[in-house]
């Protein structure tokens, strides 16, 4: 089976190693450019995983997390987030939320193929 992951994360240059890596592992990965859009989508797909960039600014990714693990459809959906690694209170916000793995972003890059595998 196809793992499907989608990601809320403009940045390009992580938006451009989570597309490679993913191609890498036969992987589909779609990028919402909403919060309402990524929700909806997650709600008709049923997403494996949910990537979410905390330093995101077209939508407060905190909120969206808390709206994911609120949802009885999509709350065991995991999530996992990236951070600066000195935004510290924006990381304790995220777990607060229900977000499984936040981690700082050189964790994530150097972790990516296990995220997008299912295998962290």
């Amino acid at each position: 089976m196809n793992r499907r992951v989608i990601a809320a994360v403009s940045d390009m240059f992580f938006a451009s190693k989570i597309r490679g890596t993913a191609e890498h592992l036969n992987v589909t990965v779609d990028f919402a450019r909403t919060e309402a859009g990524l929700f909806d989508y997650a709600k008709t797909e049923m997403p494996s995983l949910v990537i979410l960039d905390l330093q995101e600014t077209r939508f407060d990714p905190v909120r969206l997390a808390a709206r994911l693990k609120a949802d009885e459809q999509l709350r065991a959906v995991p999530v996992v987030a990236f951070f600066s690694h000195v935004e510290t209170e924006l990381r304790r916000r995220a777990l607060e939320a229900g977000v499984e793995h936040v981690l700082p972003r050189s964790v994530f890059t150097q972790r990516l193929g296990q995220i997008l595998s299912g295998e962290l």
